[in-house]
């Protein structure tokens, strides 16, 4: 009796398998597709916008964490970023031939210790901004690409700092940036971008900074250059006003 009960079960397992082993050769029946809302579909396929300065801070996912200032773009100090900078500059204001020498200083102004840097409102209001609209600037990368066309940040630069307003009656444009060109480059561009579009432009020296400053009807600009400490140029540039 034992053995006809254990044929009988192992008969009945064989035939469960064997069923099983049928059934998955079959087809799944086909399933109805499901319409796509067009709106969703462009939703998905457009490229995603990332805010530059919030691109950085999220690590959830990084395998490894590297220490990085905040500089847009990275900084690039390769000898081939180098010349290709100072091509790009060239290009701006009209190729190698129409470059002219950087002035020498007209005279010395007052030192401002380096390890009390301002800030970029302070900066802007020692270049002759009104204290208003300088304190009314919003901060954010976004203004660095808001440059005035005539100074925009030096080519392949990596941008610190940023702000501006837009304010009628102030269109203040301020930043900070580094790149690897020597400062003296870095000066004659400015010299040069701004005599091309009509502006005065005189050099002076404060302390370890270079300044370059002018003004066109009711707009001015100031750079200020150093060396930083990683033997970079680093720069302030601040504009405002309406040119003519």
């Amino acid at each position: 009796m034992a053995r006809m009960r254990a044929r009988s079960i192992r008969r009945g397992i064989s035939c469960a398998a064997l069923l099983a082993l049928a059934g998955c050769g079959e087809s799944d029946p086909p399933v109805a597709e499901r319409a796509v809302d067009p709106a969703v579909l462009a939703a998905i396929n457009d490229p995603i916008l990332v805010d530059p300065d919030l691109s950085r801070q999220n690590e959830g996912n990084a395998a490894l964490t590297v220490n990085v200032d905040n500089a847009l773009p990275l900084e690039n100090r390769t000898l081939r970023a180098i010349e290709a900078a100072r091509e790009e500059a060239l290009a701006l204001v009209g190729g190698r031939d129409a470059m002219i020498d950087l002035p020498p200083p007209s005279g010395e102004g007052e030192a401002a210790p380096l390890a009390a840097r301002f800030s970029l409102a302070e900066r802007a209001i020692l270049s002759g901004v009104g204290a208003e609209c300088a304190g009314r600037a919003q901060g954010g990368f976004i203004w660095a690409a808001r440059m005035p066309q005539t100074f925009p940040l030096y080519p392949r630069s990596a941008a610190q700092d940023a702000m501006g307003n837009a304010s009628p009656g102030c269109a203040l444009r301020a930043a900070v940036f580094r790149t690897p060109v020597p400062l003296e480059e870095v000066l004659a561009f400015y010299h040069m971008r701004a005599l091309g579009a009509g502006y005065s432009s005189s050099r002076t020296v404060m302390g370890e900074e270079q300044v370059l400053r002018g003004t066109q009807g009711g707009a001015a600009f100031a750079v200020y250059a150093r060396k930083a400490p990683d033997g970079t140029s680093e720069v302030d540039l601040v504009t405002w006003g309406q040119p003519r």
